[in-house]
This record gives structure tokens, sequence and C-alpha cells, in this order.
């Protein structure tokens, strides 16, 4: 066989050769951290859901009236009786909203209650009960900083998507839509994208610890900084969405001034009242608001500077501190007025 056949030879055994498909390397077992992400995500994702609002629109010439794709969100099944919870914002000026399964079936949602002031709204969705599947319920207040957390929902409208990160910081404050402050938030850098909002931020047991609600980003992409609305405050705002639409708050039946009021009058830090309610708590203390006399000067009235002993410097802090008590409870104010101090009881009414 001459030299030249038994190179041609070669090269065609070699081409053969890089043709066949190379034989796989066995890999082992998946680690224990990758066994835990697809645990919590075959237990949670049934539970997730893609939410898309609609907004009416009419047609220039024949002034139809139809209903068009106006945004997405996530959320997520709260009980077997098809509560859906999301963020307030995913839902904001929508005249109407589909919920999509992880199945891909698809629902008409009810709006039920919305919180504003704490971005929260419940939706509800008449599905066959075998599809209701809650997630499990967790509590934020047994977290630590560097535990591990997993943020389930539909970032840019993609379906289904899961994400890993840890605790960065706990007791965040984050302003809502309404410019309250909701305190306690969890920071995490787990990605969180538009359309992520609504939906649920886990532990490393797949139990709801709080509702992913905002991102920080200069560029509307994750930089690793995503806030959640803990799960203690979820589960107790969302029975009360669910019971009345609403969240019924302890209140004083009182106005309050612009900051830029106080300033201007150069006054104390608190809360300035400018109006008193009929009845309310406020009124039945003899607190006096105030007010512009018949010559147009301004006649001092109070102002509210702590609230069972703890300063408020404004109406935000008077009205956390509020919420953390009971209707028909009494609270001792320390009122501000011309110089003076004095404290006073108020009951407390629904807002």
């Amino acid at each position: 066989m001459t030299r030249l056949l038994l190179v041609s030879l070669l090269a065609i055994a070699t081409t053969v050769g890089a043709q066949t498909p190379r034989p796989v390397t066995p890999r082992g077992p998946l680690d224990a951290q990758e066994q835990n992400n697809i645990a919590v995500f075959r237990k949670v994702s049934p539970s997730v859901v893609h939410i898309t609002t609609l907004a009416q629109q009419r047609d220039f010439f024949s002034r139809n009236v139809t209903e068009v794709p106006s945004g997405t969100g996530s959320g997520f099944l709260w009980d077997e009786q098809g509560h859906v919870v999301t963020n307030f914002h995913v839902i904001r000026g929508a005249s109407a909203a589909k919920v999509t399964l992880s199945d891909q079936s698809t629902f008409d949602a009810k709006l039920i209650g919305v919180d504003p002031d704490r971005d929260l709204a419940v939706l509800r969705i008449a599905a066959p009960r075998e599809k209701l599947l809650p997630v499990p319920m967790g509590s934020s207040r047994e977290l630590l900083v560097g535990q591990t957390v997993y943020a389930i929902g539909n970032p840019f409208g993609l379906d289904q998507t899961l994400t890993r990160g840890i605790v960065s910081a706990l007791n965040r404050e984050i302003e809502s839509m309404t410019q309250r402050t909701i305190r306690g938030a969890i920071q995490t850098d787990a990605a969180i994208n538009p359309g992520n909002s609504g939906g649920p931020l886990l532990d490393s047991a797949g139990r709801l610890i709080g509702v992913n609600t905002s991102i920080f980003s200069p560029s509307g992409g994750s930089n690793g900084i995503g806030f959640a609305i803990p799960a203690d405050e979820v589960n107790r705002i969302v029975p009360q969405l669910i019971k009345n639409g609403r969240v019924i708050r302890p209140a004083l039946g009182v106005t309050a001034g612009s900051e830029q009021l106080r300033e201007v009058l150069r006054l104390p830090k608190g809360v300035v009242l400018i109006g008193i309610q009929s009845g309310g708590g406020a009124a039945q203390a003899g607190l006096k608001p105030f007010m512009r006399g018949r010559d147009g000067r301004i006649i001092g009235g109070d102002i509210i500077t702590a609230v069972d002993g703890k300063p408020v410097a404004d109406l935000d802090d008077m009205l956390n501190l509020l919420e953390q008590r009971q209707l028909g409870e009494k609270v001792t104010l320390t009122v501000w007025n011309g110089g003076k101090t004095r404290q006073v009881q108020a009951a407390l009414s629904s807002d």
C-alpha cells in the first residue's frame, strides 16, 4: 500500500470520527444548593401567577371602546378560594385584569381590595379548586441578613422565572405610590426586574417572606438592590382587604398641614393640625386646629409631637404608630401649643 493511500485512509477515518457524537461524561449527583433550588421552584411555581392588565381604548373613527393590554406583573395564590395577591401599582389604572396560572390557563380577575399605602392589592379568580395551590406562609420577623432567598415571577413577560440571592439588609424604608413610608422592607440582591412586581420572595424552605415591590436602578434593570414588603405586614393586611376591601386603620380624625407650612411658621417638628373631624378622638380630647382669623392672620393651634411617649416628626410617623393600635383604644398624645406642652388622651376610631 502506497504512502499516499495510507494518508488518504487516515484522513477519511479522522473525518468520520469527527462526525460521530462524543460520549457524555457522567456528572454525578447535583450539589445540595442545586437540589434545593430545584425543590423550591417545583414546590412554589404552581402558586405563582402572571397578571395582565387591560385598559379601555376608544377608536378615533368608530368610537367603539375596546380593552387592550396595558401592562404585566406577577402575583401569587393566597388561598383555595382563588384570592391572588399582587402589588397595587401592578393593577393601578387598569379597567380589567387577567390571571394566567402556571399551566397557562387564564381567568378573568375581580378586584377585591387595595391598600395603596402598602402597595398591595387582592384579586380573585374563579378557577377550579385543584388549580388553586396557595404559597406556603412564612414569617419575616425571623429573618437574618445573609439568608438565602428566591424570587419567582414574570420579568419582562417571561413566565415562571427563578432567581436566587440573599437577604442583603432588613428594616429598610421605601416609599409607596401615595408617598407613605413602608417600613421594615426587605432588601435583597436576588435579581428583580420589571414584571417581578407582586411576585413572592421566598426563604430556602419555599415559604413566603415578602412581596417583591421595587428595585433601585437608574437603568430600569436589576442592579442587585431589590425590595420586598415583609410577609408579616402582608399577613396582617391581606385578610382585611379580603373582608373589607380596604384596610380600616385606627385614626384620630385630624387633617395635617404640610411640611412647608410647618417650616414657614417656624413650628416644632410634629403633626400640625389644620382640621379636626367632629366626633373624632381629637375633637373629644379638645384639640384645636390652626386657622385663619377674619383679618387673615393665622390663629395658633395644636401640634402633636409624640404618641405614647414616642416622638413623631410628621404625619407619616404618627400614622405608623397608630396602625400598631386597635380601634377603640386610647393613646396619650403630647401636644405643643404656643410654646407650652401638655398631654391628653384620645380614643381611636376608624379612618
